[in-house]
């Protein structure tokens, strides 16, 4: 059985893709969410930190996007032999 996984990196560029074209920088994102820091901003734009499901749930709405187009889900391939 191939279980699908969530592909870090790719979501990683959708943010940042998706908040770019929204026109929005990191600061103004870090604000939005009233993190102290923009370093959760970073990490889920460099892949290696995903959003907690209710800041997923916020980002959705402030991109004007869904949970769906962010997340990238991959499904690893066939094992050979």
């Amino acid at each position: 059985m191939r279980i699908p996984y969530i592909n870090m990196i790719a979501t990683g560029e959708n943010i940042n893709r998706m908040r770019m074209e929204a026109g929005f920088s990191v600061r103004e994102m870090q604000a939005v969410f009233g993190f102290a820091t923009p370093q959760a901003i970073y990490k889920w734009i460099h892949g290696t930190a995903m959003p907690t499901i209710d800041n997923l749930v916020i980002l959705a709405a402030v991109l004007g996007v869904t949970m769906d187009e962010i997340i990238v889900v991959d499904t690893p391939a066939s094992k050979c032999g």
